[in-house]
């Protein structure tokens, strides 16, 4: 089966050289006879025309010329057909001389013959594999011309016409490998950008069509069949604009994420996806001291406990960034552990990347870790986070998010590491639900280490609001119940949350570890708060639908634990600017860790007991602005 294709192709190729040589022949006789051949010499054509290709055919074939892949024509192919060329003119000169003296034959031609067939060769060689290079990313024999033909003919039907909305570097960027890569079936019309220095003028040849809001004529003429949002560093309100346009123009759409999604910030094709509601936030780009932040974590042993959760697994991927040493991925859910350990051993392949199924509440196994493997650096993300739920059974509550850490503090303690950095939540700032007032013991725990100088570790805490598109938030509740048809459900008319995105959460948390001393509480710049119903509508209106018309929104009344809105700050806490803008520090208050450690076996009894109405008091006793509601 191979030779038949190869012989067929072959013949295709020694069809398509005579076709050349012979042009190359004619085309020398016409040009040197400005294009009126006397009869004579049209005679003597014919009778040489045959040696000609017998000598050229024979030295492509002898030196190589059928044994390439057109498809990858280099420089070296290049010379081989001077070479050829070169050879079988020199053969046919000398052929003629000995046999006609050249009588009946003109010189020159053969020079003129010899340039031509040197362009037409090599030239329709280059052609090919230009043609490839363009129209297809795979490589198919590049002398089966069926597969030209068939491009050439499918190409229009398969394509969408794009138009790229950023007329900038990323624009430029995108441009690029949608031209270098023609498995991506776009044909790129055109940009649009606000940018009236911009508006007029090309980008490799493609023309700034005119301003954003331009696109609804654009759509009206038919020039574009799919928008391509390529503004990385675009601010929610911005975004929300151009998605408005979209919308009412009826186009369909996608975006490229923000920096501070992309990793080590390059955009690429691969980072395209539908524009979510993160999108919409516009939060800020983050400026992170990447040498302060190498200096604690290329060449260590990291460790991040639930490294399958969603900050776990985005802070396991801004970590390896940085090279470490090894990154031990610790997490007792077996599914979310496999995927982020395939992700990371995939687009890290210097990282050397260990899978660890474990259990924090399981002190026997965390010290068999530490001892195995001697991490250096922990960052503790694995926490129970669903307020409601831990609301209806709090010893499960205490049982992970105090004993867990305090598993993790004593054990890190013990082996001496270097730097412990916990997540926690502004849920621990005046709680009023077990989640949040767990969250806060915890913090006492770990801010105790350095407050009491019991560690020469750096014990570091980091408090954060919610995170946008994280397992359990909002916004995944909001979009199954807008694929169900509604209502979408909102607690309160009024309450309000902080929101970040989860990889701006995962880098000021790196950012934070590299700048703390030990026993600091530090606080990230929430920016402002969001209405929940705001957000909702937002997220009915990127859907395609509007808001009570289509999708109904119905207020259900605040759950168990939940408060109207969130704080960051709690009393007796003094908040002291950083050299971060994104960062601030809080001044924590002193603590007894005897009397602390104490009250967590009382805790530990109660949660082994089941018993929630003391749990709740014993809890307020520890955190006096714990108000738990009923």
């Amino acid at each position: 089966m191979k030779f038949k294709i190869f012989y067929k192709n072959f013949l295709i190729v020694f069809f398509v050289d005579i076709l050349l040589l012979s042009a190359a022949m004619i085309g020398a006789y016409l040009i040197r006879f400005e294009f009126s051949i006397p009869m004579y010499f049209v005679q003597s054509l014919k009778q040489i025309l045959p040696w000609v290709l017998l000598a050229k055919l024979s030295c492509f074939y002898f030196l190589g010329l059928y044994r390439g892949m057109w498809r990858y024509t280099s420089i070296a192919d290049l010379l081989n057909v001077i070479k050829a060329s070169t050879v079988s003119t020199l053969l046919i000169l000398a052929f003629i001389l000995f046999k006609y003296r050249f009588v009946g034959y003109s010189r020159s031609v053969f020079l003129i013959d010899f340039i031509l067939t040197i362009l037409f060769i090599a030239g329709f060689r280059i052609s090919v594999r230009l043609f490839f290079d363009r129209y297809s990313k795979e490589a198919p024999t590049p002398t089966d011309f069926l597969s030209i033909f068939k491009l050439l003919s499918n190409r229009k039907k398969d394509r969408k016409n794009l138009v790229i909305i950023g007329a900038g570097d990323c624009g430029e960027k995108i441009y690029r490998e949608i031209h270098d890569n023609s498995a991506l079936k776009y044909n790129i019309v055109g940009f649009l950008d606000d940018n009236k220095n911009k508006i007029g003028r090309t980008i490799h040849g493609i023309p700034v069509l005119g301003r954003i809001d331009d696109i609804t004529v654009l759509i009206k003429k038919g020039k574009a069949d799919e928008a391509l949002i390529a503004i990385p560093s675009a601010r929610g309100q911005q975004m929300r604009r151009i998605v408005e346009l979209c919308k009412s123009s009826g186009i369909a759409f996608k975006t490229i994420p923000g920096y501070g999604e992309l990793i080590d910030g390059k955009v690429t094709i691969n980072a395209i996806r539908e524009v979510a509601y993160r999108d919409l936030l516009g939060r800020e780009l983050i400026r992170l001291d990447e040498e302060s932040i190498g200096a604690y974590l290329q060449g260590q042993n990291v460790l991040v406990t639930g490294a399958g959760g969603s900050i776990g697994s985005e802070l396991c991927r801004q970590i390896c960034r940085f090279k470490p040493g090894s990154i031990l991925l610790f997490e007792r859910a077996e599914s979310p552990l496999y995927d982020i350990e395939l992700e990371l051993k995939r687009n890290f392949v210097d990282v050397n990347v260990v899978p660890i199924l474990a259990d924090i509440q399981d002190k026997v196994q965390i010290e068999k870790v530490f001892k195995k493997y001697e991490p250096q650096t922990v960052f503790h993300a694995a926490a129970y986070k669903h307020v409601p739920m831990l609301e209806l059974q709090p010893w499960k509550a205490l049982e992970n998010n105090i004993q867990g850490t305090a598993n993790l503090v004593e054990i890190a303690s013990k082996f001496s590491i270097e730097r412990f950095v916990f997540v926690s939540t502004d849920k621990a700032v005046r709680p009023t639900n077990v989640m949040g007032a767990s969250k806060r013991v915890a913090e006492m725990l770990v801010n105790c280490q350095n407050k009491n100088g019991l560690s020469k570790a750096r014990f570091i805490i980091l408090r954060f609001g919610n995170v946008v598109g994280s397992v359990g938030s909002v916004v995944p509740l909001f979009k199954k119940q807008i694929e169900k048809g509604g209502p979408v459900t909102v607690t309160h008319p009024d309450v309000t949350r902080y929101f970040m995105t989860i990889p701006e959460a995962s880098q000021l948390i790196l950012q934070a570890g590299a700048m703390g001393n030990g026993g600091e509480i530090y606080l990230l710049d929430m920016g402002t708060t969001i209405k929940i119903s705001d957000m909702a509508r937002d997220l009915i209106r990127l859907s395609g639908f509007e808001p009570d018309v289509d999708i109904k929104i119905e207020y259900i009344g605040l759950r168990p634990g939940e408060k109207l809105y969130e704080e960051l700050i709690t009393e007796g806490e003094n908040i002291v600017p950083t050299n971060h803008e994104k960062i601030m520090v809080l001044k924590g208050m002193e603590c007894n860790l005897q009397i602390l450690n104490g009250q967590i076996d009382e805790l530990a009894t109660l949660a082994a007991n089941q018993d929630e109405i003391k749990i709740k008091a014993k809890l307020q006793e520890i955190v006096p602005e714990y108000s738990p509601s009923h």
